[in-house]
């Protein structure tokens, strides 16, 4: 079913997804509803929702079932472009169900709101993949114009399984939407990378859901459905589609509660569903679409929590380690990256900027170490913003470095240390042990409580021409196990200083890292 090795290596991406196109597809596109909303509540009528239309093997769901057999699962939310007052919430059904909806209010008790969802039918056909035809229904509903800082109460259901219905009340979640504007209340964030189906991946969510975060970043390679990681077409005979049922299901206990905001890793390129390979994830999820060209990079937005602003990018897109995707955006991602974080830096009452995306700009594994399309198209930019903090996967360890500039560290950030982004340099971490089997470093690990001082580390960066040794001397914090971050916000009033302070946490719930980021508050 893949293209012939003679002819693959002479086409771009889009290119062999257009000859797969030819070989594969069948039925008609997916089809794409307008999200309808109910007053009341704090909400307003919703316009289109911006949904994925995946262009290859999807098609519209129009048989159905007994709804009373059919239960939801793998709901999982997403801010909207603005945090304060929109909120997406996505889930799965295993079988077509007629006239799925969301039910919302400000108790559990009273569901009364009734919001229409839209069901996108993904379709993978037997050729591609470890199993046979295979549907998918997810399901999604925008909530527009919701009040800030707001716990409002859901639940979703469909004709025949309704979740007001007292038999269904375990079947009610909540969240709670971003403060207004400044606050002094603190607030705390998580985030991994590289995580997939497993006992540990399990534990691991446990430990991030009790820390409470008010939302999680996922820094890509999301559930490995596609093994090879390379986003070609001819790797679809290791791909698993029903892998992102097991995801989904495995973390909805958090996912249900808080917004849980991926961005898109080498793992994440399912290059049968769409011409960059993310027509299967954007019928899965629904991200802000704020970037700079959502249809076809839709793992590139932002959003703002509090005095906090996240931007996600999309790394394949610069990636010569992996190029399948590298320029597809012609470059005017890293123009909007520019522009955005201008824009965020000089926007009174934003404080921090976090960049999460997947590939490291500096890391120090013998599986991957650094990417030298993010070193040259994007530290640029995030030294010329003080950017600060990156967060990355890809490499499967904890490690974080000292304030770099120009590829060398400026000064020493030991654990428990402070980083003043004023003074230059900019922080990188890399959170990608959420689950996929661990990397490992040259040199010896070096963590809280068992600092290990070396010199100069040997490694490697990719560039254009393949792999380039070289010694550093940034890596600070190295840590061989499962683990992820959590980021405690505190602002400060007017003219104080706000705090960032980010600690590693190992899937024991022991500290292996922690450092604080200072700024001085507008």
């Amino acid at each position: 079913m893949g293209i012939p090795a003679e002819l693959a290596d002479g086409l771009t991406m889009p290119e062999r997804h257009a000859y797969l196109r030819g070989a594969l597809s069948r039925r008609g596109l997916l089809r794409t509803s307008a999200i309808a909303a109910a007053t009341g509540a704090g909400l307003a009528a919703s316009g289109p929702a911006g949904a994925a239309t995946p262009d290859l093997i999807t098609r519209p769901s129009t048989d159905s079932v007994d709804g009373a057999l059919v239960a939801p699962f793998g709901r999982h939310l997403a801010y909207g472009a603005d945090p304060r007052t929109q909120m997406r919430v996505s889930w799965q059904v295993p079988l077509p169900v007629r006239d799925p909806y969301l039910r919302i209010g400000l108790s559990p008790l009273d569901l009364g709101h009734r919001i229409p969802a839209e069901v996108r039918d993904l379709f993978t056909p037997a050729g591609v993949g470890k199993s046979a035809d295979i549907d998918q229904y997810y399901v999604h509903a925008a909530l527009d114009n919701l009040r800030p800082g707001t716990t409002y109460y859901y639940g979703v259901g469909h004709d025949g399984f309704d979740p007001a219905h007292p038999g269904a009340a375990h079947t009610v979640y909540s969240f709670t939407t971003a403060p207004a504007e400044r606050t002094t209340r603190p607030f705390t964030f998580t985030a991994f990378g590289d995580q997939n189906p497993s006992y540990t991946s399990i534990g691991l969510n446990a430990l991030v859901q009790a820390q409470n975060p008010a939302f999680h970043l996922h820094a890509g390679d999301i559930c490995y459905a596609e093994e090879t990681g390379h986003g070609l077409p001819a790797d679809s005979s290791s791909y698993d589609a029903r892998q992102w049922d097991q995801f989904l299901a495995q973390i909805e206990p958090l996912s249900s509660r808080v917004p849980w905001m991926v961005a898109f890793g080498n793992h994440d390129m399912e290059a049968w569903y769409s011409p960059n390979g993310y027509g299967g994830n954007e019928a899965r999820f629904t991200l802000p679409a704020n970037g700079f060209d959502p249809d076809n990079a839709p793992g590139v937005y932002s959003f703002v929590h509090g005095n906090v602003a996240v931007v996600s990018i999309d790394a394949n897109d610069v990636s010569y380690e992996i190029p399948a995707n590298i320029g597809y955006t012609h470059g005017k991602q890293t123009v909007w990256l520019d522009k955005r974080l201008g824009q965020l830096r000089r926007t009174p009452g934003i404080d921090f900027i976090v960049v999460f995306h997947h590939h490291c700009a500096y890391s120090t594994t013998t599986s991957h170490a650094s990417e030298g399309g993010v070193r040259e198209q994007w530290v640029p930019l995030y030294e010329k913003h003080q950017v600060d903090l990156v967060v990355n996967g890809h490499n499967h360890i904890y490690e974080r470095t000292d304030p770099v500039v120009r590829d060398k560290a400026v000064r020493a950030l030991p654990i428990g240390g402070t980083h003043e982004p004023a003074r230059g340099g900019v922080v990188y971490v890399t959170a990608g042990a959420g689950g996929e089997s661990v990397y490992a470093f040259p040199v010896a690990d070096s963590y809280e409580g068992h600092e290990d001082e070396v010199g100069p580390v040997p490694t490697y960066w990719t560039g254009a021409d393949g792999k380039v040794t070289e010694n550093v001397d940034w890596s600070r914090v190295r840590y061989t196990g499962y683990s992820f971050i959590r980021v405690d916000v505190t602002p400060a009033h007017r003219h104080g200083t706000s705090t960032l302070t980010v600690r590693a946490l190992a899937a024991t719930g022991a500290e292996v890292d922690r450092f604080t980021v200072e700024r001085k508050a507008d």
